[in-house]
């Protein structure tokens, strides 16, 4: 395809790299950019999450069964998460063909009109719709990671991917925590303000949002790419990349337990309400805008990517199982500390696995590791849902609330096993030079 001239944005161009030395570069502000949008749209999503176990349990009528409202959650959360398994791969096809920005503005509103019809859903079963066109209009994250990668240099990708985790944590910090005081206002309020601040976002993102991929670094669109099964095929084109994922998959899949069980473990171990989920789940947010904001740059500088890996993933171990095992309100909070660590792992796994591929291919690897967030997501809820039932039982002798935390310990254990196996050192020597 026929170029339009130099992307001011694309950091391999010789002639932006002069003006990308400016304090106030194109380049620097479109980071800003996306951050701010990461920052409104996990808000937004983190708004939610107080609110949905409770208004499956509202809209049960209140038959006082626990396990029924852990079935409905799973099944959400997997309808959820299959619907980002087609969806994403799609979106980052489509970015990598028509750019970045028009991807991201589409999501954005189509989210927004979501909210509302969440907002006004009058049984389960429009709560359902409604899941399902969040699982779709939500798989712009792995569109704002390609975004990320394409104005970043390779050798800064993992410390610009450590930026966009604390961005999400940093909405993680506000979302939750006004979520659950919104929610014990009113239970549908958080999803209007939901709505208000996706739509705005989308406003902003319309009139200032630069587009990142030149046209001729874009790629053709093809179904074979587009699909999940075609986008995951892309993990077997570079040695290394497979085993990374696995690697990868397998966080995804324990830090399922949070999105799935948290809600109702904290209700029936520590009696908390809306707002002191909310005030928890923003200290985890808290701690992981640290890690991720302000430590992953000494540390990668000071340990290098691969051992970002080992000490994100062991953090992650210790803190599950603390979860496990605690049995005040106190415990839980010092227990964070050490799951914060885990905040290394993502960012650092990530930046080593893009620099595996060229410009024209961030979007569909992004599309890929999206895909397998989406396939964690369809066996997490039901996994840990189930588990948490099943150990729910005190007149059966398997009451063991924490019993969900441990297993996604063990499922982190797997993945350092095979973090220490299979992440090449030669990459990883590489990247940290």
């Amino acid at each position: 395809m026929s170029g339009s001239g130099p992307n001011p944005y694309q950091p391999g161009n010789e002639q932006a790299g002069s003006k990308a030395e400016r304090s106030t570069s194109p380049r620097k502000a479109a980071i800003l950019f996306i951050m701010v949008t990461v920052i409104l749209d996990v808000l937004s999503l983190g708004l939610i999450i107080p609110v949905g176990p409770r208004l499956i349990e509202e809209l049960l009528k209140g038959t006082g069964n626990p396990s029924d409202a852990a079935w409905y959650v799973g099944l959400f959360g997997t309808t959820w998460a299959f619907m980002q398994f087609f969806s994403a791969p799609i979106m980052g096809a489509l970015s990598d063909r028509f750019g970045r920005r028009p991807v991201l503005l589409i999501s954005a509103f189509g989210l927004g009109l979501d909210y509302i019809l969440l907002a006004l859903a009058p049984n389960l079963a429009w709560l359902f719709v409604g899941r399902v066109i969040t699982g779709i209009t939500a798989a712009s994250f792995s569109t704002a990671q390609a975004y990320m990668a394409d104005v970043t240099p390779p050798e800064k990708r993992s410390i610009a991917y450590g930026m966009f985790g604390a961005a999400f944590g940093l909405g993680f910090i506000l979302g939750p925590a006004l979520g659950g005081w919104l929610s014990d206002i009113d239970l549908r309020l958080p999803f209007w303000v939901s709505a208000a601040l996706t739509l705005a976002n989308a406003f902003y993102g319309f009139f200032l949002l630069p587009e990142s991929l030149p046209p001729e670094k874009r790629s053709p669109f093809r179904l074979a790419r587009a699909n999940p099964f075609g986008s995951l095929q892309l993990l077997l084109s570079k040695t290394g990349l497979l085993p990374m994922a696995i690697t990868l998959f397998l966080y995804q899949l324990a830090h399922q337990v949070f999105q799935n069980i948290f809600v109702l473990y904290t209700k029936d171990r520590f009696s908390w309400t809306g707002t002191t989920v909310g005030a928890a789940l923003a200290t985890v947010g808290i701690l992981n805008f640290i890690v991720q904001g302000g430590l992953i740059r000494p540390a990668m500088k000071r340990f290098g990517e691969r051992a970002l890996v080992f000490i994100g993933l062991t953090g992650g171990i210790v803190g599950f199982a603390a979860y496990a095992s605690v049995s005040t309100g106190t415990m839980f909070y010092l227990s964070t500390v050490v799951f914060s660590l885990m905040g290394f792992f993502s960012a650092s796994i990530q930046g080593i696995m893009s620099k595996q591929l060229g410009p024209g291919e961030q979007g569909q690897l992004s599309g890929a590791n999206s895909s397998l967030n989406g396939i964690s997501g369809m066996i997490g809820p039901f996994l840990f849902t189930t588990v948490y039932s099943w150990t729910m039982h005190s007149d059966s002798g398997t009451y063991w609330p924490g019993a969900s935390f441990a297993l996604a310990s063990a499922i982190l254990a797997l993945a350092l096993l095979l973090a220490i196996i299979y992440v090449p050192r030669p990459i990883a020597a590489t990247e940290s030079t």
